[in-house]
C-alpha cells in the first residue's frame, strides 16, 4: 500500500514542477538573457501534443509560449502559429523516419527554432521595430534547444 501512495505523488510532484517551471521560467529569462528560450522543445511539445491526443502536452506549451512573449515583449501568438505551421507543413512528411527516434526531434526543433527566426525578422520588417538582436545567444539557444530534445 505504502508503494502504491509513493508512485501516485510522483506525477502530482513532476506536474507542480512543470506548472512553477511554466510560469516563472519566462520571467526568469527576462531578467538573465543567457538563458535559453527553449521555443523549439515547447513547440516540439506542442506538436507531440497534438500528434497524440495529449491535451496537458498542449496546455503547457500554450502556456509557456504566452507567458514568454508576455515577459519578452514579443509578437503575441507568433510561436503558437510558427509551431503550428510547422505541423501543419512538415510534421507529416517527417513522419517517414520513424525508424531513426532522433531524427524527428532534431529536425522538427530546427525547423521550428528557423521558422520562427525567420517570423520574427519579417515581423520587424514588416512593422519596422526591432525585437530582437541576431548574436550568439540565438545559436546558443538553439543548441541547447538540441540538446534537451535529444537527451529527453
Amino acid at each position: 500500500m505504502a508503494k502504491y501512495t509513493r508512485s501516485l505523488k510522483l506525477p502530482y510532484l513532476l506536474w507542480i514542477l512543470a506548472v512553477i517551471f511554466v510560469i516563472f521560467y519566462p520571467m526568469l529569462i527576462s531578467i538573465y538573457v543567457f538563458l535559453p528560450l527553449l521555443i523549439g522543445v515547447m513547440g516540439y511539445l506542442l506538436i507531440l501534443g497534438i500528434e497524440k491526443g495529449q491535451k496537458s502536452y498542449i496546455f503547457t506549451a500554450l502556456v509557456y509560449f504566452i507567458n514568454l512573449e508576455i515577459n519578452l515583449s514579443l509578437p503575441f501568438f507568433l510561436t503558437i502559429i510558427s509551431s503550428l505551421v510547422i505541423y501543419v507543413l512538415f510534421f507529416q512528411s517527417l513522419l517517414h523516419f520513424r525508424k531513426c527516434k532522433v531524427c524527428i526531434p532534431i529536425i522538427t526543433v530546427i525547423l521550428l527554432d528557423f521558422f520562427y527566426l525567420g517570423s520574427l525578422m519579417a515581423y520587424d520588417f514588416i512593422f519596422q521595430e526591432t525585437t530582437i538582436m541576431l548574436d550568439n545567444i540565438l545559436l546558443y539557444s538553439l543548441v541547447i534547444d538540441l540538446l534537451i530534445v535529444v537527451i529527453l
